[in-house]
């Protein structure tokens, strides 16, 4: 074969390669963002869910972790991701922005609390009115059990939320709010309960400093929501997939990782005492 013809040879087989990579290019990935709740530094457990999700999707899966709700509520707003798992809250504030998909199921419930914790010697505090003029440590502005709820029932007893405690701050996710108290940094803060109780699963060392001193009202489970403009084709591929984890064996076992019991495809109607609450602050 003279050298030409290998030449020659080479650049027909290399156009064709092209060619079929124009005709077949790789799946764009789609891309689902979280935001800092439990399982933010749950690598491995993401890992493991992400390729469920590639395998069942036929599609590159990308998860987007930011360190702020709102973080997260602009790259739905940008759309710059398909798909979030964001908190009731962020929920009421992007109605017009995202489509409920599906809501977990929280033992048997599609729902949680809000928890107010104090350090485990407060054996007094009975509610968040027993904490005025203390430091108070607060989960993300945009949290429903983790700023709203506490202001809101300061409110309704008829005090001022943005006067009531000596010092606040933001701690930007349950977990590290968990560890404030525990630490003793903050005498008091509300948090999820789904983070709390799962946290007590696996870091009882931690739980075990702060005392659960009060219990809101059931709220809806924080929702996974696409943004609008996912294809309908697109958004029923999803929720198919995340609504049928609990008919084999692999989804079963990612959901108790997960410490949830499945999903559904939920109702809109379940974040209505959400709104309320906002309501009664000017929002949204």
């Amino acid at each position: 074969m003279s050298k030409l013809f290998k030449q020659v040879f080479c650049a027909i087989c290399l156009a064709a390669l092209c060619a079929t990579a124009l005709a077949n290019p790789p799946a764009r990935p789609i891309r689902f963002a979280m935001t800092p709740a439990f399982l933010h530094d749950q690598h491995a457990l993401l890992a493991q869910w992400r390729i469920y999700l590639e395998t069942r999707l036929k599609q590159p899966v990308e998860f987007v972790q930011r360190d702020r709700y709102r973080d997260t509520m602009d790259l739905l707003q940008q759309q710059k991701v398909e798909f979030a798992w964001i908190c009731d809250y962020p929920f009421i504030m992007l109605k017009n922005d995202v489509r409920l998909m599906s809501v977990a199921i929280n033992g048997s419930n599609p729902t949680y609390r809000s928890y107010l914790i104090v350090p485990a010697r407060d054996v007094k505090t009975r509610n968040v009115m027993d904490l005025k003029g203390g430091v108070f440590a607060y989960a993300d502005p945009y949290s429903n059990t983790g700023y709203l709820v506490p202001r809101y029932e300061i409110k309704r007893q008829g005090a001022d939320p943005t006067t009531f405690f000596k010092r606040t701050f933001f701690t930007w996710s349950h977990r590290k709010a968990i560890d404030a108290v525990a630490a003793g940094l903050a005498q008091g803060a509300a948090v999820d309960s789904f983070v709390w109780d799962s946290l007590a699963k696996v870091r009882p060392d931690i739980t075990s400093k702060t005392r659960i001193a009060w219990q809101s009202e059931d709220y809806g489970f924080p929702p996974i929501v696409a943004q609008n403009q996912v294809s309908t084709a697109d958004f029923k591929r999803m929720q198919t997939v995340l609504l049928g984890m609990t008919t084999e064996p692999e989804g079963r076992a990612l959901l108790a990782r997960l410490n949830l019991n499945g999903f559904i495809a939920g109702s809109p109607k379940l974040y209505n005492s959400v709104s309320d609450m906002m309501t009664a602050f000017g929002e949204p």
